[in-house]
């Protein structure tokens, strides 16, 4: 590794950096691409080793087919980046704060110079459209100042080579995933009528930062999520002071994050008697849940396991038109998905053993919800393995 002022804590090993960045050059060369700018701080963090509260400014990191990576943003968080990439400190390069939400001037212009700087003023840039962090204003503006270059639409090009978890990466969801259990058995504890929910959320952010063990917890890309009763029907509601109510149902979207990584767990609680209807559907729901496991093996394609999933919904009378998945690893606010592959039926992507997923068959009706899903890992031979290992079942607490 390159020599640097400040000592290092990189999560992973320089074999595994190299690793990532071989594969990501490989996916350059087959889209024609001189040169990449990565802007989603997920992305940048897996090539670099970049870690820092700095996504709500414009930074990229900049990947070469003939030279190391170069991490670009502001001046003040290259601070940051000296600390936490790989790569030697001269590839770390920060833009004034002047170009800070500047309406007469734009980072993006920055880059360009910076591009020019390296040989890359007419190449052919692929970046990152349909990204939460790449502006229609950033595009525009970088667009005008390297005129002489052909901008290329390389929407989750690096997210695809990130399907496939190496078993260090590995490892980090297995440490997520005991913090996720600690969480899960935190809320089955303290969920009652008359505790207010800010409390019982308080709670679970403390678990999921205090870890388990050595392994502390990192702030997940969500946030909490648990509506209750009518509520639940709508699946991203958060959270506010009312207290739990008897005769109602809760489900809890959770997830333990170690350095990164996720392994999302979301389980129900009924307060009180469940209806028919809550069981009909809690028999349905873990039946499929089984039988998409089951369909989770390697050379099976995402459909299958939808598929399987939908089998005992449709003979219970439950129809759900969403997807049921969605590939897991690290990740950034807001989100914990990777954006690529969806567990629907219309996804004809073959599983490969090191993929990773939130097998998430949410049920969200007109006037409740209800959600029991797993994270799982696709094995070398036989079925999905499951991150987690807690009763996939309706909680009730009468």
């Amino acid at each position: 590794m390159p020599d640097h002022r400040f000592p290092k804590d990189l999560p992973f090993s320089s074999a595994e950096y190299s690793r990532r960045l071989s594969l990501t050059r490989a996916a350059m060369d087959r889209a024609g691409l001189d040169a990449l700018l990565v802007t989603d701080p997920s992305n940048m963090a897996w090539l670099t080793g970049y870690d820092g509260w700095s996504f709500y400014v414009h930074q990229g990191v900049l990947v070469f087919h003939d030279a190391d990576p170069v991490w670009w943003g502001r001046n003040q968080d290259s601070n940051g980046a000296l600390r936490t990439v790989w790569m030697a400190d001269e590839r770390v390069h920060g833009y004034d704060d002047t170009f800070v939400q500047n309406p007469t001037k734009h980072p993006m212009q920055d880059l360009a110079a910076r591009l020019d700087d390296l040989g890359h003023k007419t190449s052919r840039l692929g970046v990152e459209m349909d990204n939460y962090y790449f502006s229609a204003a950033a595009f525009v503006a970088l667009t005008k100042a390297l005129s002489g270059a052909e901008i290329a639409d390389a929407t989750a090009l690096v997210n695809w080579e990130r399907g496939i978890k190496s078993a260090e990466e590995i490892g980090f969801m297995r440490r997520a995933a005991k913090i996720s259990e600690k969480i899960i058995d935190g809320l089955l504890e303290r969920v009652e009528p008359g505790v207010p929910k800010n409390q019982v959320v308080a709670e679970a952010q403390r678990d999921a930062i205090m870890g388990v063990g050595d392994d502390w917890g990192d702030y997940a890309a969500i946030v909490p999520l648990l509506p209750s009763g009518s509520d639940a029907a709508a699946p991203h509601l958060t959270w506010d002071g009312r207290p739990f109510q008897k005769g109602e149902a809760t489900f809890f979207e959770i997830s333990g994050c170690y350095r990164r990584y996720h392994a999302p767990l979301c389980r129900t609680i009924y307060l009180g008697t469940p209806t028919d209807t809550f069981r009909r559907a809690e028999a349905a729901l873990t039946e499929g849940l089984e039988a998409g496991l089951d369909a989770a093996r390697a050379g099976n394609r995402a459909c299958d396991i939808a598929n399987a999933l939908a089998v005992p919904l449709e003979k219970a009378g439950i129809e759900r038109g969403a997807r049921c998945g969605y590939p897991i690893g690290l990740s950034y606010p807001p989100d914990w998905g990777e954006r690529t592959v969806s567990l629907r039926t219309e996804d004809e992507t073959v599983l490969q053993p090191g993929m990773t997923f939130h097998f998430m068959p949410g049920l969200w009706m007109d006037d409740w919800g209800m959600e029991i899903t797993e994270s799982i890992l696709i094995t070398e031979n036989g079925a999905a393995e499951p991150f987690c290992d807690r009763p996939r079942k309706l909680f009730v607490k009468p």
